[in-house]
């Protein structure tokens, strides 16, 4: 930004002056009429004026700043300290009384002859430097107010002397008076310019106390003029914390007079706008040639209004406001467009022509500026482009085109202010903007929680569509990149002027200033600066390396500088760093030109070993297709002719480059991908010379091929013969010594020699040629190159190719990965392993596997197993293996079998033991056979060992298979009242709402082989709810005995079942009391039997019958004739909170076979939730056989009563009939999981029926 003026790029604020804070003793200095104190001598106390008057100097000083970059809004002024008597500027040349005032203008005014703009200058930066320097829109004015000594009286008796006082009011109106004069001084030459005064007094603390100063300052404000707001102020020495807060409200309450300061500036402004342009069309237009430059003539209309759009657009600025700034700066600017677009207005070449240039240019940069502060970022850099553009049309038609440094020098001075501007921003709160693109799925997900729905159209066309890279604002070291380009442009324009100057064309008028400008300083600086800004903004992870590489073409751009400007260590600095990331990421295009001027430095250095280093990487990336093919070698062989080592008896110099290209095109092809140990495997060395550049001159005397392991290196020495195209190397093993052999080692443009053998080891390992070192031997230099023959030349990977017939030359494609490697492994051990076992296996039982293992090997081997339980696919799985001492549910490693001598076998069982669902169970065995005494723990790898693997499915089925069966019974008894003491008891057993439950256990042999039942026990774990009363076995127990598939066996039990109060019968279940325990083993084919097992069956969960309201009818099954019998009906409520209204009504028939006697027709009690009610009748049988008894009807009103609750609904006479259930057939099943159901009752036929003996 130094080739612009600063008046115009700087930010303009509000100014403030602020006189009186000079470095002055005090007029009037303090003292007090006391007895002399004595105090200690070199020590005198400062005066707290001088004090408060540096810092108030230092406070008001640091509030800001004058920079480019300023877009906070706040309310702060740009401060001047000026002398009390500062002068301003005149309005214009004449003084106010004259009575050519109102005719005169401005000194700067292009209407006044004596101004630097005239006739037609448009804005001159001293313009605003008047109003940033010389006129303020405040006038703060410090000074003293005066203070009378302060008498001490000698006594506090004394009296107060009135002539003393009188004589101090008079002294202290004297000074008021002659303040207040001063004051009005200022204030009069202030008014002149509109400018606010404010006035600070500064008193003591004892003075703001004093009674009298408000009167003082009244006197004083009104005798010198001030205002009545914000005009007087009282300040006394305070702390620095309390005197930065004097200064912020100072600020504040002066920042509205500044702004209705600019505000009647911009009014005077637009006025006179406005009466220009009413006479614009009267404008005569001048017809001056166009050879005289424009002498003479006035301003045109387009000037004057760039004049007052300007003016009014700082004048914005000044108070703040951007957004009115930016709309008059872009209307200068569109006027100034419209003056360069005729020659008429504006003549190319002229100093109006320049100024105007210039001004553009600050405009944009300010039209920029203003668009960034609102992070409109695409618009600055729009205008900033169009801006270029624009004026880039106008240069060609000035004759200034790309073809003239001019062109490029004001192009590169665009891009860098661009680029200062944007890292002034970045320095404040301006984000750059991420143009990263956007993964779809974060984009979906955004989309679908956006508020305002986006069609996948708009989406998808914003994703194809992109974004231009042109039209996307970069960090700052993108556009001082651009400059140094643009620099390097504006060189090479001028340099190709210079070397034309003794043509008779005549030069640019700007060709002596630009033999002044050292280009390639300027550039190295616009450089280092884009070097330095792209590695801040540089990624941080390394996924994305496309800024690293940037930032590394930079640097060599910064490399290749230094080299032209002659700084040849410095550039051999950065090329030595740039070249090792090149070699690394296989820029061999980068990196050949690269190489060309580092060889091009070392040249000038004199470095001759690092011109030969540089000259053998790069014959391995060649030259261009326009050089000489035999440039590179003739340049090695004659800096190895023309030089000596710098020592007598030197060492041979190793040219190792690991990360660059090799110089051959060369493979490694093993025929075999593995042998065994001692085992000859055949292999190929191909090495193929390059085409561009030829080193068929280059003086090889031998080569040196180098194989992983302990194998010995093969010397292959030049001999001058004939070209031969296939080289026999014999057997390399590691028991043999170095060879060597002779072949010509001259290689023609792609010429290929292939180098052939094979290769042994004793012991197992990884074989591979590792390296291959040429040895360039001319005079004294004996030059070492080593490369990987397996390593890629180029971007193309190596092809595997077997030479398999010299003539014709015929090549056999190997089509595996790793065919420039060779794996020697040991012999394998003969080992038979076999796994013997009776399927199916049982749950539960402890399944035996016979693992035989046999040497058939001719050594001892170790034999070591392991067993994996593989997991299953089922769930609820319980595995387990059992071999010798082990036991795991997964894995049994390291059990030995021992060491076996040839022909021995060794037999070990396996266990599985298996629960849960039946299914298949897989077991891996693996057997582990080393040779002993043959041990190298150092290397697992060495370890002649044999891994035998075998998997083994095992199908599982139950043994044995039980079913239950579950009823339900009623009980009979009286439910215990609440006043009973024995439902306090803790072991108190209630069943009248649980009832009994019935089990029936029915087991079947499911197997296909014979069981031996051992012992079937039911083991009793009675619970709260539930407890086992009473089972079969327990009695009569002739269960254990021998069963084969199908057989069967069962118990009967009977539980008791105590629900309780805490118990929620409608969703839970009752655990089962219980399980059965059967212990069985297996009987196998020959009638051998295995271990016990055991198969434990647990009782189901019990569910029983939820009732509401039920009758139990109890009948005796038998009775005599014509001898009477009871009949009773116990009513029950089992609803848990609803009462019952039942009636029962007895309904005989003439057929019936009894005579009853009883109740008829009636209605029982209320009952009550958990009530119960008992009715009896007498029967009389009078016939024999099964009679049933007479018939009867139970009904429950309430639900009736409770089902027309509704307006207007009729009461219903009939309720909910109960169920009768006979309490001789009582057997319910068993509910389902959740919810009630009905009352199950027996046939209607066979309800209450008797048999009737005679």
């Amino acid at each position: 930004m130094n080739s612009y003026p600063p008046e115009l790029l700087a930010q303009l604020a509000p100014v403030m002056f602020v006189a009186g804070l000079e470095n002055a003793t005090p007029a009037t200095p303090v003292s007090v009429q006391s007895p002399i104190t004595p105090t200690t001598p070199g020590r005198q106390q400062q005066d707290p004026f001088v004090v408060l008057t540096t810092r108030l100097r230092e406070a008001l000083l640091t509030q800001r700043k004058v920079a480019i970059w300023q877009p906070e809004k706040s309310k702060a002024f740009q401060i001047i300290t000026v002398d009390k008597a500062v002068r301003f500027p005149p309005r214009k040349l004449v003084p106010p009384d004259d009575p050519g005032f109102g005719a005169a203008h401005s000194p700067l005014s292009p209407l006044t002859p004596s101004s630097p703009l005239h006739p037609d200058g448009l804005i001159a930066p001293i313009w605003i430097r008047k109003h940033t320097s010389l006129l303020p829109s405040v006038f703060v004015l410090f000074t003293r107010i005066y203070e009378h000594p302060v008498h001490m009286p000698r006594s506090p008796l004394d009296a107060p002397d009135p002539d003393r006082e009188r004589e101090r009011e008079q002294e202290e109106r004297r000074h008021d008076a002659e303040l207040a004069a001063e004051i009005a001084l200022r204030k009069k030459s202030t008014n002149e310019r509109s400018i606010k005064l404010t006035v600070v007094l500064m008193a003591t603390r004892r003075m703001l106390d004093d009674p009298t100063l408000d009167n003082r300052l009244t006197y004083i404000r009104r005798q010198s003029g001030l205002d009545s707001r914000a005009a007087l102020f009282v300040l006394s020495p305070v702390s620095q914390a309390e005197l930065g807060d004097f200064v912020k409200s100072l600020q504040q309450a002066l920042y509205e007079p500044a702004l209705e300061y600019y505000t009647a500036h911009s009014k005077r402004v637009r006025r006179k706008r406005n009466r220009h342009s009413q006479a614009a069309s009267s404008y005569p237009i001048p017809h001056t040639p166009i050879g005289t430059a424009g002498l003479g003539r006035p301003l045109r209309p387009e000037g004057w209004t760039v004049r007052y759009e300007y003016k009014m657009a700082c004048f914005a600025e000044f108070r703040g406001e951007d957004d009115i700034a930016l709309k008059h700066y872009q209307d200068a600017y569109g006027m100034l467009v419209i003056m360069f677009g005729s020659t008429a207005i504006l003549p190319p070449r002229t100093k109006r022509w320049a100024e105007a240039k210039v001004l553009a240019d600050c405009i944009n940069i300010k039209v920029t500026k203003l668009y960034l502060y609102n992070n409109e970022h695409a618009l600055a850099l729009s205008h900033h482009n169009t801006h270029m553009r624009k004026f880039g049309d106008f240069s060609r038609g000035w004759g200034i085109g790309e073809e003239t440094f001019e062109f490029w020098s004001w192009i590169a001075r665009q891009h860098r202010i661009l680029a200062e501007l944007l890292e002034h921003g970045t320095q404040s709160k301006l984000v750059i903007p991420d143009h990263r693109p956007v993964n779809p799925a974060l984009a979906a997900s955004q989309r679908a929680s956006a508020i305002v729905p986006t069609s996948a159209l708009e989406v998808e066309a914003m994703r194809t569509m992109g974004i231009n890279p042109s039209h996307a604002l970069q960090h700052p070291g993108y556009y001082y990149y651009m400059a140094a380009k643009c620099t390097e442009a504006r060189r090479e324009r001028f340099l190709a002027i210079a070397d034309g100057e003794q043509s008779p064309v005549n030069p640019s008028p700007g060709f002596t200033n630009e033999k002044k400008v050292d280009h390639l300083i300027i550039i190295l600086e616009l450089y280092t600066k884009a070097y330095e800004v792209f590695k801040k903004y540089a990624p941080a992870h390394a996924q994305n390396q496309n800024q690293g590489r940037l930032t590394l073409w930079i640097a060599y751009r910064i490399g290749q500088t230094y080299y032209e400007s002659g700084k040849f260590e410095m550039a051999v600095r950065f090329f030595e760093r740039i070249a090792k990331s090149y070699r690394r990421e296989k820029w061999g295009l980068l990196l050949r030109p690269l190489l060309a001027t580092w060889y091009a430095c070392a040249q000038q250095l004199g470095d001759v070993e690092l011109s030969i280093r540089l000259l053998v990487e790069m014959l391995s990336y060649g030259v261009e297709e326009s050089d000489d093919p035999t440039a590179l070698e003739e340049d090695l062989l004659a800096v190895l002719k023309s030089s000596v080592p710098s020592t007598p008896d030197p060492e041979p110099m190793v040219v190792e480059l690991p990360e660059s290209q090799p110089m051959f095109d060369s493979s490694v092809v093993f025929w075999a991908a593995e042998v065994k140990v001692k085992e000859p495997a055949a292999f190929q060395l191909c090495m193929t010379a390059p085409t561009n550049p030829t080193i068929a001159a280059l003086p090889f005397s031998s080569m040196e091929i180098h194989f992983s392991g302990q194998l010995p290196p093969v010397i292959v020495r030049h001999v001058a013969e004939s070209t031969v195209l296939r080289v026999d190397l014999g057997h390399i093993s590691s028991a043999g010594a170095t060879k060597s052999v002779e072949v010509n080692l001259r290689w023609q443009p792609g010429a290929s020699v292939v180098f052939t053998g094979t290769v042994s080891s004793d012991i197992p390992t990884s074989l591979k040629i590792l390296k291959v070192i040429l040895t360039l031997t001319e005079g004294p230099w004996n030059v070492q190159i080593p490369f990987d023959p397996s390593g890629p030349r180029g971007s193309a990977l190596p092809v595997g190719r077997w030479l398999s017939s010299i003539d014709p030359p015929r090549f056999i494609p190997v089509t595996r990965d790793e065919f420039s490697s060779l794996t020697v492994r040991h012999r394998p051990h003969n080992i038979i392993m076999s796994l013997s076992h009776q399927a199916p296996a049982y749950l539960n039982e402890d399944y035996p596997i016979a693992i035989e293992v046999t040497n058939a090997d001719g050594r001892e081997l170790e034999i070591v197993a392991d067993v994996l339980l593989q997991p299953t696919e089922v769930d609820g799985t319980e595995n387990e293996i059992i071999l010798d001492d082990e036991r795991s549910p997964s894995l049994i490693k390291g059990v030995s079998f021992g060491v076996l001598k040839p022909g021995v076998s060794v037999v070990k069982t396996l266990y599985i033991v298996s629960r849960g669902p039946a299914g298949d169970r897989m077991v891996d065995v693996s057997i582990q056979s080393t040779t002993t005494g043959n041990q190298h723990p150092e290397n697992s790898g060495l370890i002649d060992m044999t891994e035998t693997l075998q998997t083994l499915v095992v199908p599982t089925s139950d043994a044995i298979k039980a079913n239950f069966g579950v009823v339900y019974k009623r009980a009979l008894g009286v439910r215990a009242g609440v006043a009973d003491l024995r439902t306090y008891d803790h072991d108190f057993w209630d069943d009248t709402d649980g009832g009994e439950a019935i089990v029936t256990a029915h087991m079947e042999c499911m197997g296909p082989w014979a069981l031996e039942v051992a012992s079937v026990k039911l083991l009793r774990e009675n619970n709260d709810h539930a407890r086992v009363m009473e089972s079969s076995i327990d009695t009569d127990n002739d269960i254990p005995s021998d069963y084969v598939a199908g057989d069967e066996f069962c118990d009967v039990c009977r539980i008791g079942m105590d629900i309780g109060d805490d118990f929620v019968l409608e969703t839970e279940a009752i655990v089962g009391p219980g399980r059965y325990e059967v212990t069985w083993r297996r009987i196998s084919a020959s009638g051998e039997r295995g271990p016990l097992s055991t198969t434990v069956f647990p009782l189901p969960p019990l569910r029983p019958p939820i009732d509401g309201v039920v009758a139990l009818l109890d009948v005796p099954p038998t009775a005599k004739l014509h001898v009477p019998l009871s009949l009773t009906i116990t009513i029950r409520n089992r609803h848990p909170s609803r009462s019952a209204n039942v009636t029962i009504q007895l309904e005989p028939d003439p057929s019936d076979g009894f005579i009853v006697a009883g109740l008829r027709s009636g209605r029982i009690p209320i009952l009550l939730p958990g009530g119960e009610e008992k009715l009896m009748w007498r029967l009389i049988p009078i016939e024999c056989g099964y009679i049933r008894v007479p018939r009867m009807k139970i009904v429950d009103k309430r639900r009736a009563i409770a089902s027309a609750q509704g307006p207007g609904a009729e009461v219903q006479t009939e309720g909910e009939v109960v169920k009768i259930v006979d309490v001789r057939l009582d057997g319910s099943k068993g509910r389902m999981i959740t919810g009630r159901v009905s009352v199950e009752s027996v046939d209607e036929g066979q309800l209450g029926t008797a048999l009737v003996l005679p």
